[in-house]
């Protein structure tokens, strides 16, 4: 019952693309972003990998320009990641993980197709910006301070990341209320039911300053109670003369907290886990910034140093 529903949702969603689409024909404006990366990855308990991203996003905006087609194409071979290694016997993967629809005005935005795990921030807690949801995301936005967001789709064959394999199962939901107590201070509350396990979100950021903030979330898993709690700090800082960005975390998950902790934008799996991510520009003349990462995870270390290269 739930394939046959899935079927019926992906037939829904693809011909409501292609009818939008010829309802939408004259088209104005392409527009693309593409950014490489290459960085050399150092594990305690691994050999040293040398590796690549190519991320490719493609636009086309209709002629109202409130509604576009958006697709994404990355390097990788899952969901959570998205970088080849060189030398390695695959080395080829890069695939189109995304197609979607989108309609934006002042009221906030509907998406549908196979569309980003995400509505705006990318948060610790949150699935890897890099993956894909077939389904629909409606975003509505109730005041300049205040959202609420829903999606419900299908999350499956995280290890085939290619947007035609979706639509066979309805098996994530998702409900979030983001919104401000103040001028410094917010928060985020959400439910989500995802590969059959059912959770409950929360988020509360405050700005210690312009330049830098503090977050602490956490999720809990509804059925056995384990959970991933997450403490950052996250900003801009001037050293030897140049701006620094970085993202300071510490961070928890549960044993058992299930295969969502697999597929989280900071890639941590279990246990206790301290990470540092710096970034800042290299030749800001020709696009080109560096970046590195430190991470302990239950006594293991890994490091991380790159260049990413926007055109």
């Amino acid at each position: 019952m739930n394939n046959a529903v899935g079927n019926v949702t992906s037939f829904l969603i693809w011909s409501f693309i292609l009818v939008a689409l010829s309802f939408s024909s004259n088209a104005q404006v392409f527009n693309s972003k593409t950014d490489v990366s290459t960085r050399a990855d150092y594990r305690s308990e691994k050999a040293p990998r040398y590796q690549y991203r190519v991320r490719f996003y493609p636009q086309l905006t209709f002629e109202n320009s409130l509604w576009s087609l958006n697709g994404f194409a990355v390097t990788g071979d899952s969901f959570a990641s998205s970088y080849n290694t060189f030398g390695a016997d695959e080395t080829h993967h890069f695939h189109f993980r995304r197609l979607y629809l989108r309609h934006q005005n002042e009221q906030g935005k509907t998406e549908i197709g196979v569309i980003p795990t995400y509505k705006g921030r990318v948060s610790s807690t949150g699935l890897s910006k890099d993956g894909w949801i077939t389904g629909v995301r409606q975003v509505y936005q109730r005041s300049p301070d205040t959202q609420i967001e829903w999606v419900i789709g299908e999350l499956n064959d995280a290890g085939d990341p290619d947007f035609w394999e979706g639509g066979k199962n309805l098996n994530y939901g998702e409900f979030e209320l983001s919104s401000r107590f103040n001028a410094i201070t917010g928060f985020e509350l959400g439910l989500e039911h995802m590969l059959s396990n059912n959770f409950a979100r929360g988020e509360i950021t405050h700005k210690l300053s312009d330049a830098h903030l503090v977050s602490f979330e956490l999720i809990n898993r509804l059925d056995n109670h384990r959970s991933k709690v997450v403490l950052s700090l996250a900003g801009e800082t001037h050293l030897l003369e140049e701006n620094i960005e970085y993202f300071a975390y510490y961070s928890y998950t549960s044993d058992g907290f299930g295969e969502r902790a697999e597929l989280t934008e900071d890639f941590v799996d279990y246990g206790h886990a301290v990470t540092l991510e710096i970034e800042g520009q290299f030749l800001p003349e020709w696009g080109l910034d560096w970046f590195s990462k430190l991470e302990l995870n239950e006594g293991q270390q890994r490091f991380q140093l790159g260049l990413k290269f926007k055109l």
